[in-house]
């Protein structure tokens, strides 16, 4: 794309049927993110049985109407989906490194089931917990290997743009679970949200088949010649894919060019077998973590993503209705449907954002906006102004979706080599778990002993002050820069070459 050039035009230029095929299907895993993330926001008092309606339900009626749980218990239900998450991004990095970013994707598609298929008959506390454990794992590893996958099937010039489609996809989760948890909060009608999780999941399980591995890492892993087609059928079979296949710093074998003709007869998903050689040249957690070259990267991924989480975004996500209820008795449900569609149009809106100012410029507006607007809305939930905070909530969500929403999930593949993208991203990925817990789990305990009336959001307008300052210190801008080299200058550069 031309600095003069329409953004629209050179999405017609470099995208083709098949890439936007493979976008929505990849990013079915992060949908089931924010999905699952908000499914027990709408239908909390239902699903506790603090309120009672008459029965309604399409599912078997040995089922209960609700399951009994006081606020501790149901904070457990709650975070404990952020547990099995963070197993789950811990797993994903050397998976999707061993095994490839399809592979993995795969796997996360049997917790999407599984997880889902638990929570909806689930009978007692036990059950629902066990089954939000699973969901999380697989969200957990979704969350790491989708923005890999997506940054190295996206067409270099707007990387951005097509990054921003995982935090969209979450958005959209997160609104489609609030939508149906407005209509669908009664009787045991609650178990039907959790079930059209477990139907996604089989149907992004299917849709899977048609999915193509990530070029980058056949070229790495396998063959660089089968990855170079693979790349031509994403890009179109016109594109010129050179310049691509040259940044890859792979150079192809005679066997690998006598073995290309075989490759393409194969079906999307099915590849050579893996060269042992380049296989084991990934690099793991541990040994990123224990060398001094990939340090600066892994701290900057893990500060911008525990950001994402301590500035309290979740606290809106998982416990809006509560939070709002006591100021907007008849309408928090209703602001929070209101939310989530906002959350999506301004993800959209702001996707190109990050390609234009900058990703670091993004996250410290975002960061910025947050902060100010948590102290309008402990203001207006403190004074009882009804507008301050319903605007303030808006301008809450807002913030986090022009900047801290897509942009942390992109910079892992822009701070380091592909050898420890898996690693570098779990790392941030578990760092952003721990802080989903923690909020999740200590937003209501730690809201009702300030006292309530919206005195936490004081604590998470702290958290953005403190952590906007270290990332400003810290976190290279990515933009524009062609590679590691340059974004962390030539001194780091011969680190590693070292």
């Amino acid at each position: 794309m031309t600095r003069d050039e329409p953004l629209y035009k050179a999405l017609i230029r470099d995208t083709t049927a098949y890439f936007v095929y493979i976008l929505l299907v990849a990013t079915l895993g992060p949908f089931q993110f924010g999905y699952h993330l908000a499914e027990l926001n709408a239908p909390q008092d239902v699903l506790t049985c603090k309120k009672r309606s008459p029965q309604q339900s399409a599912l078997p009626s040995s089922l209960p109407q609700c399951i009994p749980m006081n606020t501790v218990q149901f904070s457990v239900v709650t975070s404990i989906f952020t547990l099995g998450g963070l197993l789950g991004a811990l797993s994903a990095g050397p998976s999707c490194n061993r095994y490839g970013r399809l592979q993995t994707m795969r796997m996360t598609t049997v917790s999407f089931v599984l997880g889902s298929a638990l929570e909806t008959f689930a009978p007692n506390i036990g059950f629902m917990c066990f089954g939000r454990l699973v969901s999380g794992l697989g969200c957990g590893a979704a969350i790491v290997v989708v923005p890999i996958y997506i940054a190295e099937v996206a067409p270099p010039k707007e990387k951005g743009l097509f990054g921003a489609f995982t935090q969209i996809s979450i958005c959209l989760g997160i609104f489609v679970t609030q939508l149906l948890g407005y209509f669908m909060s009664k009787g045991n009608l609650w178990r039907i949200i959790l079930a059209i999780a477990g139907a996604i999941g089989l149907l992004h399980f299917a849709a899977l088949f048609l999915v193509s591995e990530s070029p980058k890492w056949l070229a790495k892993n396998r063959s660089p010649q089968h990855a170079r087609q693979i790349l031509r059928k994403i890009r179109g079979h016109k594109a010129d894919v050179d310049a691509e296949v040259k940044a890859w710093n792979i150079d192809a074998t005679p066997d690998d060019i006598s073995e290309e003709e075989s490759l393409l007869s194969g079906a999307p998903g099915s590849h050579a077998a893996p060269d042992a050689k380049a296989a084991t040249s990934s690099v793991g957690i541990w040994e990123a973590l224990a060398r001094p070259a990939y340090r600066p990267a892994i701290i900057a991924v893990i500060a911008v993503m525990s950001t994402q989480q301590l500035t309290g975004i979740n606290s809106i996500v998982m416990y809006s209705v509560s939070v709002l209820s006591t100021l907007l008795p008849t309408k928090a449900a209703l602001l929070v449907v209101f939310v989530s569609a906002l959350n999506v149009i301004m993800t959209v809106l702001g996707a190109p954002l990050s390609d234009k100012i900058g990703r670091k410029a993004s996250i410290l507006l975002s960061i910025a906006g947050m902060g100010t607007c948590s102290v309008l809305l402990a203001l207006g939930l403190l004074f009882g102004v009804q507008i301050l905070a319903a605007v303030a909530t808006l301008l809450f969500v807002a913030s986090f979706a022009l900047g801290l929403g897509p942009v942390p999930f992109m910079l892992a593949n822009e701070l380091v080599g592909p050898e420890a993208v898996g690693a570098t991203q779990s790392c941030g990925l578990a760092a952003n778990w721990i802080a989903t817990f923690l909020v999740s789990q200590f937003f209501p305990i730690v809201d009702k002993a300030l006292g309530g009336h919206g005195k936490v959001y004081f604590v998470f307008a702290g958290f953005a002050v403190a952590l906007g300052s270290f990332i400003a210190y810290w976190v290279p801008e990515t933009k524009g820069k062609s590679g590691i080299e340059e974004v962390w200058g030539r001194r780091e550069a011969r680190e590693r070459m070292e």
